[in-house]
């Protein structure tokens, strides 16, 4: 028998891998050019030339240190390397010292995770939210928190500050956020840093701030994400190649301590003593190499951007409510209706979504845009279908 939390999250993680066991039954049976799937946020852009440059030039140098072991940091070269990209980002002086290569951000925030909590430590963070911050959370024995947040999908600060307790040991954001697309904006930010400043004062302890931004460089229409380091000292950034240079199987990503974190060393050393033995043991070798190489590179943003546009202007002719991405690669509409309901509706029109209770968020659906635009424009006659259909369901 397998153990009983295990089970347990087969149950509630189960929405993304049924749309994908769906999908691929669809696809066998109706041939993958007639499926419309919406369901995974998998990068479809090439890398930027940079990477395939690099990866060459790699390669031909056919030495066997390559692959070999480093620090369990990373190497301290590539670390010089994130440092500069995140003190270009954060606008704070960042060293070589206080990055961690990690595997990808979900790597990251496990390392954070083992080196902060205590069993019972709550984690706050805003709802709807990326599907596995609460098995991450409870993976080291912490209490996931979910908080609502406003109609728009921007933070309640209000709601945030009644939730953080005796309990709470850090707050969690993901900007741009993983399903809604919105970026929380700089008064938000500030706004959420005084709170956690007020809070820490009262319970006379560190409350942290940790930034999930794998993201952050996938914005459209000239915006531009916040600098968390600016705000707050007590803060923690994740990034990750898997998306803004379309790596996500090669697993590579960082975390960034702020220069003035209280206690950084030993908030540095528990992450490096988490890092191995957790059993990452490091970044992947050859990857710290990539990235170090093509840290400034980005995927063309033009496409993402057009995709969007694209599938908003069906979604607008559907009928359907939604807020308007800023940045990501995914769009949360309503649904007229329970969601599963309509995600089965869509499915008779071989169109592929994931339902918003997968992310704390009943009545949505995640559209992830990843997808090219001859797919995007094939769904356009289904999603009107499906509207009228649950519409006249619900009457």
């Amino acid at each position: 028998m397998i153990a009983a939390q295990i089970k347990d999250y087969l149950e509630r993680a189960s929405w993304i891998r049924r749309m994908f066991e769906e999908g691929a039954r669809l696809k066998a049976r109706y041939g993958a050019d007639r499926v419309c799937d919406f369901s995974l946020g998998n990068p479809d852009v090439p890398p930027p030339p940079e990477v395939s440059q690099a990866l060459r030039e790699l390669l031909s140098e056919d030495r066997p240190e390559l692959h070999a072991y480093m620090p369990n940091a990373g190497f301290p070269f590539a670390r010089e390397a994130m440092a500069e990209k995140i003190t270009r980002e954060q606008g704070v002086p960042v060293s070589a010292e206080e990055v961690i290569l990690t595997c990808g951000a979900a790597g990251g925030l496990n390392i954070i995770f083992k080196a902060l909590l205590d069993p019972g430590d709550e984690v706050v963070f805003p709802s709807p939210f990326f599907v596995e911050y609460g098995f991450y959370v409870e993976n080291h024995r912490g209490v996931p928190r979910p908080v609502p947040t406003r109609p728009d999908f921007s933070l309640d600060l209000e709601a945030l500050e009644k939730a953080i307790g005796p309990r709470t040991k850090a707050v969690l954001i993901n900007s741009p956020h993983n399903p809604t697309g919105r970026i929380y904006p700089e008064e938000d930010i500030a706004g959420l840093s005084r709170i956690l400043q007020e809070k820490s004062r009262t319970l006379n302890r560190t409350l942290y701030l940790v930034s999930d931004e794998p993201y952050r460089n996938l914005v459209f229409d000239g915006r531009k994400v916040p600098s968390i380091f600016q705000h707050y000292p007590a803060s923690l950034v994740v990034g990750s190649f898997s998306k803004e240079l379309s790596l996500p199987g090669e697993r590579i990503g960082f975390v960034a301590v702020h220069p003035e974190m209280p206690e950084k060393d030993s908030v540095l050393a528990a992450l490096i003593l988490a890092n191995r033995i957790l059993g990452f043991v490091n970044a992947p070798a050859l990857a710290q190499r990539l990235v170090a190489r093509c840290a400034t590179a980005l995927v063309d943003v033009s496409v993402y951007e057009r995709r969007r546009d694209l599938l908003c202007s069906i979604l607008e002719e559907a009928g359907l409510e939604f807020i308007r991405p800023e940045g990501a690669f995914y769009v949360f509409p309503r649904t007229p209706g329970d969601d599963v309901e309509f995600c089965r509706l869509l499915q008779e029109e071989l169109i592929l979504a994931v339902p918003g209770r997968g992310f704390g968020a009943p009545g949505h659906i995640r559209l992830a845009f990843c997808v090219d635009e001859a797919t995007i424009e094939r769904s356009r006659e289904g999603f009107k279908r499906t509207v009228e259909k649950a519409r006249t369901q619900g009457r």
